[in-house]
């Protein structure tokens, strides 16, 4: 009983703590969630954290962040993050109809509605593919290096992303006999952070030269015209079912529970292919507009706690773009989890009762945290996140965290292949289209492509 009890005490604890910094950080446009989700996660399981923790932690800051992603989106017109993107001309043409705050609602109780769903259709199709995890696992050098190659393929980069495989592939292989030699062993936090930061170290590099600075210069700040706010509901917390229509809420089941089996395709392109379809669904165009916000930021969440839970139940193997990013520290962070030379990680520690109880723990935690902060604060939480947060200074804390935790794990030499990871990675990322989810799989496929091609091990 003592167990079951303190196994509760630290879940809810996790939970909470997940949903109030995650509430916050998804007020901060342009936040992406790799490099915010993970390097907090991965502290959270070197930290100690037992497993349950761990789980209601990420599943609690996921779900929150995705909530407070809607608010700049509908309220300034700017994506909350990566996932906010295919959102934005829906949510833009509400703003422009004088209904940003109509967006704002209908987007966070289809995510709350959603995310509901996805976690039991997640547990179920785990159990139902987790016999089959040996015959994954004896083929998973193979099934990384397809993968590689097809999620190359099919990012916007596309044959670049496919040419660009063996030469990153060499280079990660090059930086790992480096750091055996400076630091005495293999590392993975550095080249996980380092892939991480890419994006945001590009921007870095690109303002420290001034032949490229003037890609990133502004002559005047920019200009954010916040929407009023207006409340239709009484006491603090609203009944998100009550927000949705009768339609709405269909919709929003629907593609909250199909999108939950599709674990292994892009979380982006789903909200994409979904918000068309239900857009040549409805014919009223507010309809259709309110509609469509509902069911794609629904779908942001159910993809990102099936790609989290199947492959982690199922296999205890990185195999859905989810997986490969945000969720990267629930599958390998040594020397607490690990792959090789065998998989230990949620996959071996949690039974199925786990992730289903801790996994609502998270959802309910931040029910009760984003969901009404969204609801009844959205307007003043964003001017007060834009008057005194500086986007500056969230950069220097989580580059701050990166270099601790590098260090930490490789010393000098694990920050210096933080760093070297984190320009080119960057580069590839901003300048050609090759994003984190291709550059993470192929580190997992790169000892085997080295090995292949070169002979060497």
């Amino acid at each position: 009983m003592e167990g079951i009890m303190g196994e509760l005490i630290w879940g809810i604890g996790a939970a909470l703590l997940g949903a109030v910094v995650f509430s916050g950080v998804g007020l901060i446009s342009g936040t992406d969630e790799t490099a915010t989700i993970a390097p907090v996660t991965l502290l959270v399981i070197l930290l100690g954290f037992p497993p349950v923790a761990v789980l209601s932690f990420f599943i609690a800051a996921a779900v929150s962040k995705h909530m407070t992603h809607a608010i700049p989106t509908a309220l300034m017109g700017i994506p909350g993050d990566t996932m906010a993107v295919p959102m934005l001309e829906q949510a833009t043409i509400l703003r422009r109809l004088g209904v940003p705050h109509i967006a704002l609602r209908k987007m966070i109780s289809g995510a709350i509605l959603a995310a509901f769903i996805a976690l039991p259709v997640s547990v179920a199709f785990a159990s139902v593919l987790a016999p089959y995890a040996d015959v994954v696992r004896k083929w998973a050098p193979y099934i990384f290096t397809l993968a590689a190659l097809i999620i190359a393929y099919t990012s916007s980069a596309r044959w670049a992303a496919v040419f660009a495989l063996i030469p990153f592939a060499i280079l990660l292989q090059g930086l790992n006999k480096f750091a055996i030699a400076g630091a005495g062993k293999g590392l993975f936090i550095s080249f996980f952070l380092g892939i991480a930061i890419g994006p945001m170290f590009a921007d870095l590099i690109t303002v420290l030269s001034p032949v490229a600075r003037q890609r990133l210069m502004r002559t005047v700040p920019r200009e954010f015209w916040l929407a009023p706010e207006l409340k239709m509901w009484e006491g603090y917390f609203p009944n998100p079912i009550k927000i949705l229509s009768g339609g709405q809420k269909l919709y929003t089941a629907i593609a909250a529970f199909i999108s939950s089996l599709t674990f292994t395709f892009s979380p982006v392109g789903m909200t994409v292919m979904v918000g068309e379809f239900v857009s040549s669904r409805v014919k009223s165009t507010y309809q259709r507009l309110t509609t469509s916000l509902a069911v794609m930021n629904g779908v942001t969440e159910s993809t990102y706690i099936a790609e989290t839970i199947i492959p982690l139940m199922a296999f205890g193997l990185p195999l859905s773009p989810m997986a490969l990013g945000p969720a990267a520290p629930l599958f390998n962070a040594p020397p607490v989890y690990t792959l090789q030379p065998t998989v230990n990680n949620l996959h071996t520690l949690l039974v199925p009762y786990q992730y289903l109880l801790f996994g609502f723990i998270g959802i309910i935690m931040a029910a009760v945290v984003a969901y009404p902060l969204s609801m009844n604060y959205a307007r003043r939480a964003s001017a007060w996140v834009l008057r005194n947060v500086s986007q500056e200074a969230i950069i220097s804390m989580f580059t701050g965290l990166i270099v601790v935790l590098s260090y930490s794990e490789g010393g000098w030499t694990g920050v210096g292949v933080a760093i070297t990871i984190a320009i080119v990675g960057g580069i590839l990322n901003k300048y050609f289209g090759i994003h984190t989810g291709v550059q993470y799989m192929t580190y997992y496929a790169s000892g085997f492509i080295v090995l292949q091609l070169f002979g060497v091990k």
